[in-house]
């Protein structure tokens, strides 16, 4: 059996509340969800700008895919949350941009986009992932 294990990095926020950044067991990865903070300032960055969260949002998601020892290659799944429906274009188009600079093997991950609220005003956007490690 294997062991369940936390998966922390410096390169995304440290979490708000009780929860890993991500976790790990066997191959499977699952990041918690991510929004535009800096990881060095715990800033919410970006404040009425979509575009920007959900890059900066996805890199967050990317820094501990990468410290679970998985690549971007790896992500089978990205859950996008947004408040606002009128951001989907807008976000649509930050999003492509990223994932698709970022996949390497040519295979997009599949995508749940739902519009919600979410738990700070500034947040216009929140990202999870699931990574299926095949090393």
């Amino acid at each position: 059996m294997t062991d369940k294990i936390a998966v922390r990095t410096d390169e995304a926020p440290a979490p708000a509340h009780t929860f890993s950044q991500g976790v790990r067991k066997g191959p499977f990865v699952q990041v918690s969800g991510q929004g535009p903070v800096d990881p060095e300032t715990n800033e919410y960055l970006h404040p009425g700008d979509v575009a920007a969260q959900t890059t900066r949002t996805l890199m967050n998601v990317r820094a501990i895919i990468e410290a679970s020892g998985a690549s971007f290659d790896d992500v089978v799944m990205l859950r996008v949350y947004l408040t606002k429906r009128e951001d989907f274009t807008i976000m649509n188009g930050a999003y492509g941009e990223f994932v698709t600079k970022h996949t390497t093997n040519g295979v997009l991950p599949a995508r749940t986009t739902v519009f919600t609220g979410l738990p700070r005003e500034e947040m216009l956007v929140e990202i999870d992932a699931l990574a299926v490690v095949t090393d």
